[in-house]
Order: C-alpha cells, then sequence, then structure tokens
C-alpha cells in the first residue's frame, strides 16, 4: 500500500516537480542524524558542513565567515563580489559586529542581491517599503556598517533593469582577480535563490540549465510562498509575492567560494528545512534540485543540528 503524499489520485499528484523521484528523495533520510555529515563521492574536497548547536551559535559563526572573507581580501589588497541572500539574516548583525571590531572598511567590496520580490513583468517594490530585499540589507548590513560601508555604488539589487547587468559586472570583478563569495540559504523546495527545482522543465539538460544567468518574475512554487509566509510574513499568505526577481545558476554556480545556512528550525520540535538539507547533502547534483549542487562547491554550510533529525513522525 501507497501512502506517499504523492499517491496517484491525490490532491498533490503532479505538484511535485515531475523531475522529483520521491523514493530516491526518501531514501536520503533514512539515516542517522551523527551520518548527517558523513562524505559523499559528489562533494567537493573543501565543501564542509558546520553544525551548529542552536541559532545564536549559527548566527555568529555564520557571519564570522563573511566578515572573515572580506578582512582577508582586504589584507590582500584586493577586490571581492557576494551574491547575498535575505535569509537566512541572523548573521549580518554579526559580521558587522566583526567588521567594525577589526576596523575593516568596505571599499573593496562589491555585493549583488540574489533576488528581489517582483510582478510578472519584473517590477519590484519600492526600495523603502519593508517588505523589499533592499530595505531589508540596508537595515540589516549596510546601514549598520556606517563609515566602514560598501559604497553605494558597489551595491546591486535584482531590479528589472539591474539583475541583466549582474553577468558582466561580475564578469568583469572577476577578470580583475575578484573572486566570487556565495552566501545562501536552502528553499523548502530546495531552490537557491528564487531559482525554484520546476524551472528544469524548461530546458533539454543540466548543461543548459547550467547556463541560465537570471529570470524576471520567476513564477515561485506554493511551498515557496507559504515558507516565506511562515518566515517573513507572520503566517499571512495573502501578502507573500507569488513572482520574484532572481539569479540562476549561470551565476550562482560560478562562485568561487560558499557560505551556506540551514536555520528552519521552529518551535516545539517543528522544523520546515530537514529534508531539504538532508536532500542537498544526498541525492547528488540534478538541475531539478538546485540545492544539490551546492556541496560540489568549496565552502560551508552551516546548519542547525536538529535538522539532521531524525526526522520521524512525532505529533507536537
Amino acid at each position: 500500500m501507497d501512502f506517499m503524499s504523492t499517491e496517484k489520485g491525490s490532491l498533490l499528484e503532479g505538484f511535485y516537480p515531475k523531475g522529483w523521484d520521491m523514493a530516491k528523495i526518501d531514501a536520503c533520510m533514512n539515516d542517522t542524524p551523527e551520518s548527517a555529515t558523513k562524505r559523499q563521492k559528489f562533494w567537493h574536497k573543501d565543501f564542509t558542513p558546520v553544525k551548529c548547536s542552536n541559532i545564536y551559535e549559527f548566527d555568529t559563526l555564520m557571519g564570522h565567515e563573511i566578515a572573515l572573507k572580506i578582512k582577508e581580501a582586504k589584507d590582500r589588497n584586493e577586490k571581492i563580489a557576494f551574491i547575498l541572500p535575505v535569509g537566512p539574516m541572523g548573521m549580518y548583525k554579526w559580521a558587522v559586529y566583526f567588521l567594525t571590531a577589526w576596523n575593516v572598511k568596505c571599499d573593496h567590496v562589491y555585493t549583488f542581491n540574489m533576488d528581489e520580490w517582483a510582478d510578472g513583468e519584473g517590477n519590484t517594490l519600492p526600495p523603502t517599503n519593508k517588505a523589499a530585499f533592499q530595505c531589508a540589507m540596508e537595515d540589516a548590513f549596510f546601514n549598520p556598517l556606517g563609515k566602514l560601508t560598501v559604497p553605494k555604488k558597489q551595491r546591486n539589487f535584482a531590479t528589472k533593469t539591474n539583475l541583466p547587468t549582474y553577468p558582466e559586472k561580475i564578469a568583469k570583478l572577476k577578470k580583475e582577480g575578484a573572486k566570487l563569495i556565495l552566501v545562501f540559504g536552502i528553499g523548502r523546495m530546495c531552490h537557491i535563490a528564487f531559482w525554484e527545482p520546476h524551472f528544469a522543465a524548461d530546458f533539454k539538460s543540466d548543461a543548459e540549465w547550467k547556463k541560465q544567468p537570471y529570470r524576471l518574475g520567476a513564477k515561485l512554487h506554493p511551498l515557496t510562498i507559504e515558507q516565506n509566509a511562515i518566515t517573513s510574513f507572520k503566517s499571512r499568505t495573502t501578502l507573500v509575492p507569488c513572482r520574484a526577481n532572481t539569479i540562476g545558476p549561470g551565476l550562482f554556480l560560478q562562485a568561487d567560494y560558499i557560505i551556506g545556512g540551514c536555520d528552519g528550525a521552529l518551535s516545539r520540535g517543528m522544523q520546515w528545512q530537514g529534508m531539504s538539507f538532508w536532500m542537498t547533502l544526498r541525492y547528488g547534483p540534478t538541475r531539478w534540485i538546485p540545492s544539490s549542487y551546492m556541496p560540489t562547491m568549496p565552502g560551508r554550510l552551516f546548519y542547525l543540528e536538529e535538522l539532521a533529525g531524525p526526522l520521524t513522525a512525532e505529533c507536537n
């Protein structure tokens, strides 16, 4: 008897991306929490998951990692470029703390926000809107840095007119010797930025998929909308946009180093990110699971230890 949520005739039939092998996905999680960081053959030799016992440790370590990369580039007198998320967010407070303590001026830093809420044509919210990612970045990172902050002309946001300039700007910086650092969270649907798994159906091969630099007015998966309703809109689904502008694998796979974060734990043992975490580490690279490419790159993935499970049924 098949009790899986994709059982034929159920309301969820066809809900998940057609490239998802649900039996293989479930098998990814049939292991002990202690084995979560067991090295897999497809991992990059310099990819390392980092376990955090609580959100305070998570925010601090991830913020330190961002600040350290900025400081190291400064010490080498090199430019450095960051692709930045709005989620997770707690690490920015600590990045500011360390950069301020070290008195590191960020005039060598170039930032590219990975996504932004949008309509079907790619039009975005005004930057002063509290829901806008630009507003969130300025409040959490740029403004608190004060005189040490990233120059405004070196900050990039995913607007309809600016997102298409990302490939050329990043290529120029890399040609000038700048390293590209990807900072990211993993979505419920295993997206990176808002590059959703169902976009895979638009391409004939992984190779073609990997070339895509961005998408304007990208159509978000319902579970992505619900994830954001929970994490950013206090459950109010009616306020969550259904589309966004986003970078694609043609940009995020160019990263020289990655700094990832999984902090999707709630309360009373509830969470939303455990399955996504395990799929990322165990499934193996496929365009149908964008985050599955992250372990193939050098860097660190910080995670809350409770996401390692065990992912078993429990009434709360």
